[in-house]
Order: structure tokens, then C-alpha cells, then sequence
């Protein structure tokens, strides 16, 4: 991918690396902003200057450190790896080594921090998931008191915290900032818009199931559109005449797996409580929690859902569309295998399409029409037969900035000059073309992304709608995603490997997931925020109650809704 505006300048930048703090100066800024940023940002010349004069002042303290950060590998973060953090390093002389690793192992390498206090990093970029697990544990330094003490004086004044747009999935029900978004991201659907709007596809479509193809509402739409695009001759519209597939996913036994379900699948199936903020009492792993938000119960027989029948059919229909309407090599895929497959053109949807996979998507291809517009678009994904309004309908999430309280102090502000840096709004507009990961409402709302966003097939439109706001990610009710996350891939990958039923799968999750809040209650590590545990009822008990869990529906597969896309997009404006 092409970073760069101007090689030879960002060389003048680079070479502050060899150097080392002399460079440390406002010439090194003045490179950079020239070869990198331009006229890309939200802030004038003269501001972007500013800012960047803050950093080299608040820095000089540290000027020599050598600190170590760590993300998961996506273009985002390759972007900042690659071209921020050299400059940085060259701007205030900190050397910054950001790391690239999985998703699992970003998660894992917090986990041994946390549990032996080595300062294995100096700051974390992972997922606002983890806000139930940093609230209830106490060991991520608190943001909001952080920057009101040890760290202000390494607070950027134009940090501008209400600019950004995930910060509610960051903050704790204590009220306090634990991470600073980094990039965003929300699961939509995706879809051929050229395929959809086709006279031929249309008539055929009616003819065969009674209503108009167009974006589906709920799950019996997606999987009538699934049947009838799997093995479709599409040559007449200038598409493959054989190997298309109706659906994309993945289906390998792998870490990757476990995130298709607790990333709000369950939920758009109808598992899990109405209202917001998002899984009270019930969220989207079934997890249970008191008025105190104290977890207490994640099988049907605790009053959780994780095991409950809109679950089983949240499983069931997964593996029925992975093995009817995908390619054969999807069930040995992972997430990262999986996701550059609809750019080959030969997909017709995709119920579950994370936005990240925006930026490899507008590349020239099979997907992408000679103007540079794409031939796709993304949309909500549709809802499942348990689900009613009220009901979570969307999972969206912001990798954010983590400070560990068993960092050094030094270390940490040296780390959060860093963060601050590649969130900045001298850099965030450049950043976000790159990665396309949104974290601030100035950037969404520039005349840069007016500009493109004929080409981003809905991305902009959606993060400028009110309907953003409706996609949220996992809640509070998880007391420890390291540790319960795992149990997901493991058992749901079970089901769809065959070696048990989606119940049989499920009722094992749900009681593994329990074991490990009593682990938790028994050890009191969490004090007055951790489990207590129901005792176990009939099952009954809790179905009979409003809300979550739910019995078995008589029909699962009620008639299919579509709504036209250009009707969608204007109720988004």
C-alpha cells in the first residue's frame, strides 16, 4: 500500500532515527506534516504545526526511551507501525517499537501481564471488549484520573476526548474513561448492489419467492437470497457463470471463531435483553448479571441464555449456511483467511462483513467498476426469528489504548504521548483513509471523506447516520474476556466441526463459562464487582419470566423482508 505522499521528504523525517534526540525538533515535524499529511487533516497548517510543537516540548523529558507497544495486525495499525511510529520517534526522540501480532495473542500477552505484573508492554491497543474485565480487575490506570494527574502533563490540550466516537464503550459504570479509542470498526452486511439491482435478478427472484430481492431484513430473507444465488449463472451481468455462492464465512476450529458469535450474532438472533445500554440483565454470551452488575448465571438454568433456544438456532443456522450456500473451502477457513474472498467476485452476500475489510474491498477488481465506485454495498444485517425491537442488532467496536497500572509511570507517559500522537487530528484524517477504522466524528464529517465517500459503498453514510449509534460492543456483564473468550472458539467450534450438536455444544459453553465465574467468586479477587452465582432452577423458571432466556419458537422461519438499499440510505440521511 502506498503511505506516502512524498518519499524523499519522509526520508529528512526517517533519518532522525539514526540521529537519535537532536533530531528531536520542530524541522522533523515539519517534514513529516509535509510528506505525509498535506492538506489531509482537520486542522490548518498553522494548528497542525501547533500540535505537533506541543509533542516535541512534552516529550524532551523522555527523549533516549525506548518503549514497546503492541496491536493487532490490521491496516490501521500497519499504518501507524510503519509510517507513524518512525516518525514519532524522529519528531521527540522516544524510539517506539509497535508491534504487530494477532488479535488472540494481543489478548493473551495482556493476560500474562496482568496476571504476574511484569510490564511485558508498555501500552496495549486492544478491544473495548475488555472494559467488564479492566472495571471489575482495577489494574488498567483509570484514563479520566490519569489525565487529570500523573499523566497531565503529557496531555495533549487538543486531545479533544468528545470528538471521539466510542469513548461510551470504553467507559465503566463507575463513569471512568479505561481506554482511548484507537480504530473502530462495526459488523454490517455486505452485499453485490450490481447483482441486487439487475432487471433479470429482480424478476427472478420474485417469481420465485413472492417478495422484492433487496436488502434482507431478517434471516428468512438472507437465506432465501442465499438459495437462489448459490450455483447462479451471473454471466449475464457480467459476473462468473458458475461458482457463485450465496453466503461467505468461516468455519475453522480457531480463535477467529469464537468472535463470530460473541461479536453479536447471538444477539441478532434474538438471544439476550432488550434495551440500552446494551445486556441488562442478559447480554449477547448469555450472561447474567444482578442490579449490583454482579455476574450470576450463564446457563438457562441460572437465568443466562448462553444455552437457550435462540442460541441453538443462532448455531444451527450458521452451520446450515456454511454448508449449503458457501464455497467448500470456507469451513476450513479462518477470519483472516476468509475475508478477502468477496473480492474475488464471486460472492453474492455476506451476513456478517466487518468494515475493516472496506480498505482491501476498493482495490481494482472483479468488485470494482473502472470509476473507482464499488459494485458492492453494506447495510445492517438482518435480525433472526427470536429477535424483537429493542433487541441488539449490531456489534461495533473501538481498539483502544490501554495503560496497565504495572507500567512504570515514566514508561506510561512516554507510551501515552505515543497513543495521543497517532489519534491526533493533525494525523487522524490521513490514518482513517488508510485503515478506514473511524474513530472521530471531525473526521467522518470532513470534506475528505464527503469527497470519498461515493466509493466506501455506505461506510461513510453509516458512520454519519443515527443508526451508529445502535451498534455497541460486548458490555460490561463479561468479568474476564481473556479467560471466558476462549471457551467460545473451543465449543462452538465443536458444533461446527460435527462432533456435537449445537445444544450439546452450547450446554457445555455455558457450564464451562460457569465454572470460571466461580473460580472468580470463590478467589474474591473482585471483590464487591464480582460473581455470586445463582443457585440452579428448572430451566422453566426462567423461560416463563419477560426477557431472556426464551423457549423454542413453533416457526423459526417466519416470511422473509426485504427493504430497498436507496431507501435505507435516504432514511440514513
Amino acid at each position: 500500500m502506498k503511505y506516502l505522499l512524498n518519499r524523499t521528504a519522509l526520508t529528512a523525517v526517517l533519518a532522525g532515527l539514526a540521529a537519535g534526540p537532536a533530531l528531536a525538533d520542530m524541522e522533523a515535524a515539519k517534514a513529516f506534516l509535509d510528506a505525509e499529511i498535506g492538506e489531509m487533516s482537520t486542522l490548518s497548517r498553522a494548528d497542525q504545526e501547533a500540535e505537533m510543537q506541543w509533542f516535541v516540548d512534552a516529550a524532551a523529558p523522555f527523549a533516549g526511551m525506548e518503549i514497546k507497544v503492541v496491536s493487532e495486525t490490521i491496516a490501521t495499525h500497519e499504518y501507524e507501525s510503519k509510517v507513524l511510529a518512525p516518525a514519532f520517534t524522529a519528531i521527540t526522540g522516544i524510539k517506539i517499537t509497535h508491534d504487530l501480532i494477532g488479535e488472540g495473542d494481543v489478548v493473551e500477552k495482556l493476560q500474562t501481564q496482568m496476571q504476574t505484573g511484569e510490564n511485558i508492554y508498555d501500552a496495549y491497543i486492544n478491544d473495548s471488549d475488555l472494559i467488564g474485565t479492566h472495571w471489575r480487575y482495577q489494574q488498567a490506570r483509570n484514563l479520566t484520573d490519569w489525565m487529570a494527574g500523573e499523566g497531565a502533563s503529557v496531555t495533549n490540550p487538543g486531545l479533544d476526548v468528545a470528538d471521539f466516537i466510542g469513548t461510551s464503550f470504553t467507559t465503566g459504570p463507575d463513569g471512568k474513561l479505561y481506554q482511548l479509542p484507537d480504530q473502530q470498526f462495526a459488523n454490517l452486511y455486505w452485499f453485490r448492489y450490481d447483482w441486487f439491482t439487475d432487471a433479470k435478478t429482480m424478476e427472478d427472484f420474485k417469481a420465485k419467492y413472492g417478495y422484492d430481492l433487496g436488502v434482507p431484513v431478517n434471516w428468512s430473507a438472507y437465506e432465501d437470497i442465499a438459495e437462489f444465488f448459490t450455483g447462479r449463472d451471473m454471466s449475464y451481468v457480467g459476473g462468473p457463470s458458475e461458482g457463485v455462492f450465496g453466503n461467505m464465512d468461516y468455519g475453522k476450529k480457531d480463535v477467529s471463531q469464537g468472535w463470530r458469535y460473541t461479536d453479536a450474532w447471538m444477539s441478532m438472533a434474538g438471544m439476550g435483553d432488550k434495551g440500552e445500554p446494551n445486556g441488562l440483565p442478559v447480554d449477547e454470551w448469555g450472561i447474567r448479571v444482578n442490579e449490583k452488575s454482579q455476574p450470576v448465571g450463564s446457563c438457562v438454568a441460572r437465568g443466562g441464555a448462553t444455552n437457550d433456544a435462540a442460541a441453538v438456532y443462532a448455531i444451527t443456522k450458521s452451520i446450515e449456511w456454511l454448508q449449503k450456500f458457501s464455497p467448500p473451502a470456507a469451513m476450513g477457513m479462518t477470519f483472516g483467511e476468509a475475508g478477502p474472498v468477496p473480492a474475488q467476485g464471486k460472492i453474492a452476500q455476506q451476513r456478517f462483513w466487518y468494515t475493516p475489510l472496506t480498505a482491501p474491498l476498493v482495490k481494482p477488481g472483479p468488485v470494482m467498476n473502472e470509476d473507482g465506485t464499488p459494485k458492492w454495498r453494506m447495510a445492517p444485517s438482518p435480525h433472526g426469528a427470536y429477535w424483537s425491537e429493542g433487541t441488539k442488532i449490531g456489534y461495533q467496536d473501538a481498539g483502544s489504548w490501554t495503560l496497565m497500572k504495572s507500567t512504570p509511570v515514566d514508561r506510561a507517559q512516554a507510551a501515552w504521548l505515543y497513543a495521543q500522537f497517532v489519534v491526533s487530528k493533525t494525523v487522524d484524517v490521513k490514518k482513517s483513509d488508510v485503515g478506514l477504522t473511524f474513530i472521530r466524528e471531525s473526521t467522518i464529517n470532513s470534506d475528505h471523506f464527503s469527497e470519498r465517500a461515493p466509493r466506501l459503498g455506505g461506510l461513510v453514510e453509516f458512520y454519519r447516520s443515527p443508526a451508529r449509534v445502535q451498534w455497541s460492543p460486548t458490555g460490561t456483564n463479561v468479568p474476564d474476556y481473556p479467560k471466558l473468550s476462549q471457551l467460545w472458539w473451543q465449543n462452538i467450534g465443536d458444533a461446527l466441526s460435527g462432533e456435537k450438536t449445537p445444544q450439546e455444544a452450547l450446554d457445555a459453553l455455558c457450564s464451562e463459562q460457569e465454572k470460571v465465574l466461580a473460580r472468580i467468586e470463590k478467589s474474591g479477587v473482585q471483590g464487591e464487582l464480582g460473581p455470586v452465582l445463582n443457585e440452579e432452577q428448572d430451566p422453566q423458571y426462567w423461560i416463563d419470566q419477560p426477557g431472556s432466556p426464551v423457549g423454542k419458537l413453533e416457526n423459526e422461519k417466519p416470511q422473509g423482508e426485504t427493504v430497498s438499499y436507496d431507501e435505507l440510505i435516504k432514511s440514513w440521511n
